[in-house]
């Protein structure tokens, strides 16, 4: 099966039982005596912009203000790094778009959107949306804070797989590295079902350097748990290459196992790079638990 343009990958009720988990977790999380997860000290000189009524006069730049013969009078901006930047780094290839039984892989991926959203609302992190497919790596939503703007993110994400509107990107890029400009929170979110997984990998790795990256692997067994087959032949079609075969009905009762085969193999790849894996199934009542506990357990670690 393949999504349609009227579902909805993840209900507004959903939304709501995601917040209670977040609010419940980190409550527990909050509680008590803990290391801070805040990181850095003062401000973080952020850019230029024209003087305006309110601002602190400390804060203007003289030396530039007269390049200008002061008017404007120019201010320098600050940003605090008591919060840290989340950019949500989600996979919109053709292959999220299938599945089975009604629960396309897509789903799973809104579903972590969602979590991670608005988890980093919960902390006033800002939280922004890179997609990506096998051509191109697309900044969707710019870093901002706020749960609208976490529910922005996962409404852009929806959109954009389910082709409700065109959402025009920020920035495009043949790289990650290029949409990303200050360091990062960066959770790589894909099923990792194309043909060849070693550039991505890599790709992610050099990324690593710079930023805090980890992959978030959907597990994507199910939704390749097709009815049973008497006997006979089926013939199939790689969404990604547009390559069709025929498969018997044992090929067919394999795929599931075949599937978590190669995802067993690619986690073990980011494994060896140094890549942290976090590894997500299908099953709703555990799923928004894990991605909270180990965002929460993720920022102890690396104050």
């Amino acid at each position: 099966m393949s999504v349609r343009a009227g579902d909805e990958l993840v209900s507004w009720t959903e939304v709501q039982d995601i917040e209670l988990v977040i609010v419940r977790r980190m409550r527990e999380y909050m509680a008590g005596a803990h290391p801070s997860v805040f990181q850095g000290a003062g401000f973080e000189f952020a850019g230029l912009r024209d003087w305006q009524p309110g601002d602190r006069l400390t804060s203007i730049d003289w030396p530039q203000s007269t390049l200008t013969n002061f008017s404007p009078l120019v201010t320098r901006e600050f940003e605090q790094q008591s919060t840290a930047r989340l950019v949500i780094v989600a996979d919109t290839s053709l292959s999220t778009r299938c599945g089975a039984a009604g629960a396309p892989i897509a789903t799973d991926v809104a579903r972590t959107v969602a979590t991670l959203a608005l988890a980093g609302a919960f902390f006033q992190d800002m939280v922004g949306l890179i997609t990506f497919d096998a051509r191109s790596r697309r900044l969707l939503v710019r870093p901002q804070v706020g749960r609208n703007h976490a529910i922005h993110c996962l409404e852009a994400y929806q959109d954009l797989v389910l082709e409700r509107s065109a959402h025009e990107p920020q920035r495009v890029d043949d790289s990650f590295l290029g949409l990303l400009r200050k360091p990062s929170m960066v959770p790589v979110v894909s099923d990792f079902l194309f043909e060849d997984t070693g550039p991505l990998l890599d790709e992610l790795l050099a990324l690593n350097a710079t930023h805090d990256v980890f992959v978030v692997l959907i597990d994507s067994r199910h939704a390749f748990e097709l009815p049973e087959l008497s006997a006979g032949w089926v013939e199939g079609c790689d969404v990604e290459t547009g390559e069709s075969r025929l498969l018997s009905a044992d090929d067919v009762r394999r795929l599931g196992e075949r599937v978590a085969a190669w995802q067993d193999e690619v986690e073990a790849q980011a494994a060896g790079l140094g890549l942290e894996v976090l590894r997500l199934g299908g099953d709703a009542e555990k799923f928004h638990h894990q991605v909270v506990e180990f965002l929460a357990d993720r920022r102890l670690r690396k104050r």
